[in-house]
């Protein structure tokens, strides 16, 4: 094996994870040395800027690179996958099974993610004996109804949906093209096998991309490093603290747990293939953003059927938002401490419930995290302007639970695909290191591959 390739993937994107750390940092105190924000080094005939030429020039285009390049893939691989998974049904009733299942579970570790946090949140008390100096000012986007969310589900324009990301009307479009073809017959039979063709060429994009991750990684943490705010975070160390503490918990304990209770499985096996695609959710803050990898990861590395892993992905990446309600469990608590307002167990329970019901009624809104939040708060009579108080500090928290987010997501499609019998178990339990390996690209013998 080439030397490049000696370390795997997962190794190369920590190793580019940690490095663009340290590099961040090192430019955030060179830039404390300068003037406004910046750094001035005479260079020949110009001055020489920190910001403008590293972390604002070549890091930042690095790195919003390779998040294009991830979010350009999204929509032909939802398309192509779910096309492929919906016509190799024999029954295409599956689907309403299918996705009643997933639905079911995605709601159910919501409710149990908010509920820990809640709980966690009561007994620490983050916000007791808060020193509240900033003012607190911060306007609510409206949150759109039940309704209208449904109604927004189908599209008027498929080729419109494309264009916006708009991954509910996606889903929808792809299952009813994905019946057509279905229904067919030897006109269908001949797009279907044009699509298992396309779905294996998009398949290879993603692996370049993947192989191309540590790079991307590394240029996105030296941009955020560069401009984290760390007296944010010191003083707000226990609200940040505990969130976190949260997230690695459900992460690490509550779908493990679930996972072995409803499969069998080995969770220790589950979080190791999980490694890899954590990292991208990680580093890029985007469920969406990481559809690629978990779709990947799930088919590839977990021995879930593409008929299952199509559908329950992209949905879980739309309507799964387990690490959102951690934060907004944390921050109800946290907002009613600062606030001097007592919550009653009625209110605590009117928290859980509509924040386990706004991971719908709020899907595929931009800014949903805080949409969901600002409507949890006023539920319960909490001033919104509290949400001032911790979105400063709330970008680094976002890394964190995208992960735990897609690492649910991943759990509910092994489930499914379990209990569907689209699953390979052989597959699951095979060496993760080797898997990685036949997913690696050598750019200089493309044919060999």
């Amino acid at each position: 094996m080439d030397k490049q390739f000696a370390q795997s993937l997962t190794t190369r994107i920590v190793i580019g994870m940690i490095s663009g750390i340290a590099l961040g940092f090192v430019f955030k105190f060179l830039l404390s040395l300068g003037e406004d924000g910046d750094l001035l080094i005479p260079f020949g005939f110009f001055d020489f800027s920190i910001r403008g030429f590293f972390v604002d020039g070549i890091f930042h285009v690095g790195g919003q690179i390779f998040i294009t390049s991830l979010k350009m893939l999204v929509v032909p691989l939802v398309f192509v996958s779910l096309v492929c998974g919906v016509t190799s049904l024999n029954d295409t009733s599956k689907l309403g099974r299918i996705g009643g299942r997933a639905v079911g579970l995605y709601l159910m570790t919501t409710a149990i993610a908010i509920s820990l946090a809640i709980i966690a949140a009561l007994i620490v008390q983050p916000g007791a004996n808060f020193n509240m100096t900033a003012e607190t000012t911060y306007a609510a986007k409206e949150a759109p109804s039940l309704a209208q969310v449904i109604i927004n589900m189908f599209p008027s324009n498929p080729f419109n949906a494309f264009a916006e990301g708009n991954m509910l009307q996606i889903i929808v479009f792809a299952v009813l093209f994905g019946i057509a073809v279905a229904l067919a017959g030897d006109a269908g039979q001949r797009i279907a096998n044009l699509f298992q063709d396309m779905n294996e060429v998009v398949m290879r994009l993603v692996i370049i991309l993947m192989n191309l991750a540590p790079y991307g990684v590394f240029c996105l943490m030296v941009k955020l490093f560069s401009n984290l705010d760390i007296s944010a975070i010191w003083g707000l160390a226990k609200y940040f603290g505990l969130v976190l503490v949260v997230l690695i918990i459900h992460g690490l304990g509550t779908y493990p747990v679930i996972l072995k209770l409803l499969t069998g499985l080995n969770p220790i096996t589950f979080i190791k293939k999980m490694e890899t695609t954590a990292l991208f959710a990680f580093s890029t803050s985007s469920s969406n953003a990481t559809i690629p990898s978990t779709l990947n990861t799930t088919t590839k590395k977990m021995g879930v059927d593409n008929s299952i892993a199509s559908f329950t992905v992209p949905l879980g990446a739309t309507l799964n938002m387990d690490g959102t309600a951690i934060m907004q469990g944390v921050a109800t608590v946290f907002i009613a401490q600062v606030f001097n307002i007592d919550l009653s167990i009625t209110d605590f329970l009117m928290v859980i419930l509509t924040a386990t019901l706004a991971s719908i009624g709020t899907a595929g809104v931009p800014g949903v995290g805080m949409i969901m939040l600002a409507m949890v708060l006023a539920q319960v009579g909490l001033p919104v302007e509290g949400i001032a108080l911790i979105i400063g500090i709330d970008r680094l928290l976002d890394m964190a639970r995208t992960a735990v987010n897609v690492t649910g997501d991943s759990m509910v499609t092994v489930i499914v695909g379990k209990r569907e019998g689209q699953f390979d178990e052989q597959v699951f339990n095979a060496d993760t290191h080797k898997q990685e390996t036949e997913d690696e690209v050598d750019f200089h013998h493309l044919k060999d591959k």
